[in-house]
C-alpha cells in the first residue's frame, strides 16, 4: 500500500546559468535547452512521489512566456501537482533572474505526465497527492480537466500513428 504524499514533499529547485553554448541565433536560450531542464527536474519530483523509477509519458505543454537571456539565471521549480491511480502530474515554474539588475520574471510554465515503474518495468500504482497551498490547490483541481484533454489528445495521436508509415 502507498502512503499519500503533500505537493511540497515533491518539490525539487534547480538553479543554472545560461552558457554560450546553449544561446541560439536570436540571442536567446534554445527551446530545446530549457526542455531538457525541464524534463530533469520533473523526473526527480516524480521519484520523491514514487521512490521508485519514473518514465515521462508526455510533455504536455511547455509555455515559454518570455526570452531566457545569456545574462540570466534560470530557476526550475517542479512538484507533482495531480495524481491518478497510474499517472502523475508535474508542473514546472520557470523564472529567471538577470544577474545584472536582479529583476526576476516568469519564463515559462510545463506540465508532464509521468508513471512509476515496477522492477518488471511495467506501471505500478502511486501514491495519492494532496496540495496544502493556494498555488497547489489551483493546479490539484484543474488536474482533472487536463488528465481529460490529455486522453483526448492521446487517442488522436495513436489515429494519426496508425496512417503513418515507417
Amino acid at each position: 500500500m502507498t502512503l499519500d504524499k503533500y505537493c511540497h514533499e515533491t518539490k525539487v529547485i534547480r538553479t543554472k546559468r545560461v552558457f554560450p553554448n546553449e544561446i541560439n541565433h536570436f540571442n536567446t536560450l534554445f527551446g530545446g535547452v530549457l526542455m531538457y531542464e525541464i524534463d530533469v527536474v520533473a523526473s526527480v519530483s516524480a521519484a520523491k512521489l514514487c521512490l521508485c523509477e519514473c518514465a515521462t509519458v508526455s510533455t504536455d505543454s511547455v509555455e515559454f512566456l518570455r526570452p531566457i537571456l545569456p545574462t540570466d539565471a534560470v530557476c526550475l521549480e517542479s512538484f507533482i501537482s495531480w495524481t491518478d491511480e497510474r499517472y502523475m502530474e508535474v508542473f514546472v515554474k520557470i523564472t529567471t533572474e538577470n544577474l545584472r539588475t536582479g529583476q526576476q520574471q516568469l519564463a515559462a510554465t510545463a506540465f508532464l505526465t509521468f508513471v512509476a515503474l515496477d522492477e518488471n518495468g511495467k506501471p505500478r500504482p502511486i501514491p495519492q497527492i494532496r496540495p496544502s497551498t493556494d498555488e497547489e490547490y489551483a493546479l490539484y483541481f484543474g488536474g482533472h480537466e487536463r488528465a481529460r484533454l490529455r486522453k483526448e489528445r492521446r487517442k488522436s495521436t495513436y489515429a494519426i500513428a496508425d496512417i503513418l508509415t515507417v
